[in-house]
């Protein structure tokens, strides 16, 4: 028996590919296209989660005349004060870079 050439299998192929809507990639290169013919996520992503609901930022964003109060905003700063008191707090930012030692050969 006759083995076919590989020009003629790789027509074949083409053909085939052509026919079922698929991708013809006869060298085998990795292109992503499993990827690209999902369907996106991102509607149904969107309708799991509740709808978000106004927060205080968005409240002062409206009204900026009335003093609203965010309790948890307020007991972050205290808290974070109170670590700063007990030298825990985060370091100072760097001001100034320092300079780099030149490189001579």
């Amino acid at each position: 028996m006759a083995s076919v050439p590989r020009t003629r299998l790789l027509q074949l192929r083409e053909l085939s590919a052509n026919i079922f809507n698929t991708t013809f990639n006869p060298t085998g290169v990795r292109t992503g296209n499993k990827v690209l013919r999902q369907r996106l996520k991102g509607q149904a992503l969107l309708d799991y989660y509740p709808p978000r609901v106004a927060t205080i930022k968005d409240m002062r964003k409206l009204w900026p005349g009335l003093d609203f109060v965010d309790e948890d905003e307020e007991q972050r700063v205290i808290s974070v004060e109170r670590t700063k008191i007990r030298g825990k707090g985060a370091p100072k930012k760097i001001r100034v870079k320092p300079e780099r030692p030149s490189r001579k050969k």
